[in-house]
């Protein structure tokens, strides 16, 4: 299974919906919180090209953020992407 990496926030909804798609599918993840760590948000900022979180990884792909997972699961290209 690729590796999957989210910048995230605790108090972040649109992180929490990430997770639990990416739980229901049985994805292992690692998340990186930003809370409190304005070098990690800028790091995070650099490589997404984004502030916002989610900031979703798949592998080496920039999938972008909650919304963008979702479509991809819409789009039925979730599944193979975690491959």
């Amino acid at each position: 299974m690729a590796p999957v990496t989210l910048y995230i926030s605790a108090y972040c909804p649109f992180c929490h919906q990430a997770l639990r798609l990416l739980d229901s599918k049985g994805v292992s993840y690692q998340t990186i919180s930003v809370d409190g760590r304005s070098d990690v948000r800028q790091d995070m900022t650099n490589k997404a090209g984004s502030h916002t979180v989610p900031q979703i990884w798949i592998g080496d792909t920039h999938v972008g953020g909650c919304d963008d997972l979702y479509a991809l699961e819409s789009e039925g290209r979730l599944n193979d992407m975690l491959k």
